[in-house]
């Protein structure tokens, strides 16, 4: 039987001076906090016997693979099934108390939170997610491997794993900035699901950790 570990890593803090949800645009870089946050991550998995680090194509997402790929001396792959979720709003400032899902220019767009209405299909989200991860999982047959996505694509990979409903409270998300959910696969199937915040203690510094758009 084999046995093989898949991280999926959220990236780290990014550099959103005006606030907007950035969702798929580019430029979007990490912070200085969120270099360190790569760091973090990558120290933690320092003496994983890791064989493939992949990564979503936004900067945010291959900078955080950086220094993990580094240490362990192997390039970073690319898989577009990783990237961010698709969203309406992406380019806008949109935040509680700010006024944008009161506004009814945009309640056609908020109708269906199950769907949902405004964005990428959850179920599509998953369903991507999941190849990616079952791919890693083959790139590291009997090893280790890292991929780099982002927050709702993790989360909501975790949900359809865990057999949970997929449409959910995004404040109740368990996917913190440069945290590793862990599928753990006997062969082919996935028998556990771990969770770790290696940089849990730069999040704590930053001001806008809890409030990050496009994640």
């Amino acid at each position: 039987m084999s046995k093989t570990v898949v991280h999926v890593l959220r990236h780290g803090e990014v550099y959103n001076p005006d606030k907007i949800l950035y969702g798929r645009l580019p430029g979007f870089r990490l912070s200085e906090l969120g270099v360190q946050m790569a760091k973090a991550a990558a120290q933690a998995l320092a003496d994983r016997d890791l064989a493939y680090v992949v990564a979503s194509p936004l900067e945010r997402a291959q900078q955080t693979a950086e220094p993990i790929a580094a240490q362990f001396g192997l390039p970073v792959a690319v898989d577009d099934r990783l990237i961010e979720s698709a969203n309406w709003f992406e380019g806008k400032r949109v935040s509680p108390g700010d006024g944008s899902f009161s506004d009814p220019r945009n309640w056609w767009v908020l109708r269906d939170p199950v769907t949902p209405s405004w964005g990428e299909a959850y179920r599509v989200i998953a369903e991507r997610m999941f190849a990616a991860v079952h791919a890693a999982r083959v790139a590291a047959e009997g090893r280790e491997a890292v991929c780099v996505s982002h927050q709702l694509p993790i989360w909501t990979l975790r949900r359809y794993i865990e057999r949970k409903r997929l449409w959910h409270d995004p404040r109740k998300r368990q996917c913190g900035l440069a945290s590793l959910t862990s599928f753990h696969f006997e062969d082919a199937k996935i028998v556990g699901i771990g969770y770790s915040e290696p940089a849990a203690h730069l999040v704590a510094m930053s001001p806008t950790a809890r409030t990050a758009k496009g994640a």
